[in-house]
């Protein structure tokens, strides 16, 4: 970009009396000159709206500029702007020019594993606390005070404990962790139906129409929701405020904990212009070395390249990358996104190629995956088997069904099937045992498996152990195998 300071403009905050400045730059072929910020004082105080080195134009500059609508996220005042609450007096206010226009928000809960066992056993509040498994697991998640020390998600035990020595290690309760999201899965339902969950701790949120409703816009109301759960829950959230869910997303990755940001359509694209590709959700580092040869790092990069072209180097791929780069998203909130997948795994101890020990935990993790496919009504056509060996390498093997099951002695003897073709590349430390392709229980386990015809008794047997577990518990009646 050309820059040349034909003029300049001074600007003063309302109330503030913080001086900006800003200086025309000219973009070729640009019909009018646009404004690129900058501060006249070391002090200057960054809003949510803007940031130091963004272009607008003269218009966006001077609505950007100008008194904006602000919000107490203590209190949940509405007011124009300034350093403090008007009401309370407190400094934890949010206020950008879009604040009360924008509707499709994420919601995600601060370190919600970790800070449930901190609720639950106040003396763990001010140690590092980190949930997993065992020096061999993987870190599910972190208290930010772990988080400081360097501990992140899926990080291997071992490491994490280098970097923390002192972290209290906790085995996650998942049933406990269920219970405290269906209630805050209910608290986001109170304010729309919208609501599209992406884990036990997070989940999108479409608030259009709800002010006629509610008697207050979405930002007062998603204030209102993280004030709730601290209240009654004792759990915080960080609230991404934007015009799409990948902004949405974004917007709450920005401020945490406890933070609420917005992205407004104003300020789109020249937020996103100096941003790496990294940003977009589900790029991992093979997607962004594969992006990195095409010459594409930043935004910026995306937006150099014809629709066309991405597409023919990257496929579908390509297609998503050309509208994000624009800020588009056109994905809907729904509620009732479908399950893809049921999978479980477990990370040994010790590294193990003990064929009684391994047919075992194929057998324990295909119950698992069965009950869970059996509690949501569904059956999958594919059975996946996941292994891992000492050295980290992972194997993967699949295998299709000729009709969709949810019966467990057909997903373990599938997998066992998968695990006698590699099983003599152990020692291995993980195991694991999916059902995917998944569709409604209906027409599952109908024909039975003409090349194994006790498939159908076995199938039968397993229907009748199941109302028994139902009606006495769980540890009723079990298989053999189920105690190797």
């Amino acid at each position: 970009m050309e820059t040349g300071a034909k003029e300049a403009m001074h600007i003063r905050w309302a109330n503030q009396g913080l001086p900006i400045s800003g200086c025309f730059a000219r973009r070729p072929n640009a019909r009018m000159p646009l404004l690129r910020i900058k501060p006249r004082k070391k002090n200057f105080r960054q809003r949510s709206a803007i940031r130091v080195g963004m272009v607008l134009s003269p218009v966006a500059a001077i609505r950007y500029l100008s008194d904006m609508p602000a919000l107490c996220r203590d209190c949940l005042t509405r007011f124009e702007s300034g350093p403090r609450c008007p009401d309370c007096g407190r400094p934890r206010i949010i206020e950008h020019p879009e604040l009360f226009e924008l509707s499709i928000a994420h919601m995600d809960c601060d370190a919600f594993y970790a800070s449930v066992e901190k609720r639950e056993n106040p003396d763990l509040n001010d140690k590092p606390v980190i949930i997993g498994g065992g020096k061999r697991g993987v870190v599910s998640t972190a208290c930010y005070i772990a988080r400081i020390r360097g501990v992140r998600s899926a990080m291997p035990m071992f490491q994490a404990l280098r970097l923390c020595p002192d972290a209290v290690v906790l085995k996650g309760r998942m049933a406990v962790y269920v219970d405290v999201s269906r209630k805050i899965r209910a608290m986001m339902e109170d304010l729309t139906p919208a609501v599209e969950p992406l884990s036990l701790d997070e989940a999108f949120m479409d608030l259009t129409g709800t002010e006629r409703l509610h008697g207050d816009p979405p930002a007062v109301l998603l204030a209102g929701l993280v004030k709730h759960m601290e209240d009654e829950l004792g759990l915080s959230g960080s609230i991404g405020l934007s015009h799409n869910k990948f902004l949405a997303k974004v917007a709450s990755d920005r401020d945490k904990p406890r933070g609420f940001s917005v992205i407004g359509r104003a300020e789109t694209a020249s937020f996103l212009s100096d941003q790496r590709v990294s940003l977009i959700w589900g790029v991992g580092q093979q997607a962004q070395a594969s992006l990195e040869k095409a010459g594409i790092r930043t935004f910026s990069d995306l937006l150099r390249w014809e629709r066309r072209d991405l597409v023919a180097r990257f496929g579908s791929f390509g297609e998503r990358l050309y509208h994000l780069a624009r800020g588009e998203d056109h994905r809907p909130v729904s509620s009732r996104t479908p399950v893809k997948s049921i999978s479980n795994e477990t990370t040994f101890g010790e590294d193990t190629k003990d064929p009684g020990i391994l047919d075992g935990h194929i057998w324990r993790l295909a119950e698992k995956v069965s009950d869970r496919a059996k509690a949501k009504d569904l059956a999958g056509r594919t059975v996946t088997l996941k292994l891992k060996r000492a050295n980290h390498r992972l194997l993967t093997r699949q295998s299709g069904l000729s009709e969709p099951t949810q019966i467990a002695d057909r997903i373990y003897r599938t997998a066992r099937a998968l695990f006698d073709q590699v099983g003599d590349e152990g020692p291995y430390r993980l195991l694991g045992v999916g059902l995917s392709h998944l569709e409604t229980a209906a027409d599952a386990d109908t024909g039975g498996d003409l090349l194994d015809p006790g498939s159908r008794i076995r199938a039968e047997a397993e229907r009748a152990s199941d109302r028994i577990r139902k009606k006495f518990g769980p540890d009723a009646i079990m298989k053999g195998r189920s105690l190797r």
